[in-house]
């Protein structure tokens, strides 16, 4: 994704979800997906997708098993 990209869905997120504190980080590694970040913590990766001139980007959210036990 490009800089304009990552700036463009991290602001749309931040308004659909109503937290400022969502940020895009690219990974130092090549290829790699980029980090959704609450804060800072890990959330998911997002993917860029272009098919036939279409773009979209999905959003892949991890949940451990440990994080539920915080929730009791």
């Amino acid at each position: 994704m490009t800089q304009a990209e990552l700036a463009a869905v991290q602001a749309h997120l931040r308004r659909l979800l109503g937290n400022q504190r969502i940020t895009l980080a690219v990974p130092p590694r090549k290829n790699a997906s980029v980090e959704l970040r609450v804060g800072d913590e890990f959330v998911g990766t997002v993917h860029r997708d272009a098919e036939e001139g279409e773009v979209s980007y999905a959003i892949q959210i991890v949940v451990l098993a440990e994080d539920l036990s915080q929730v009791n």
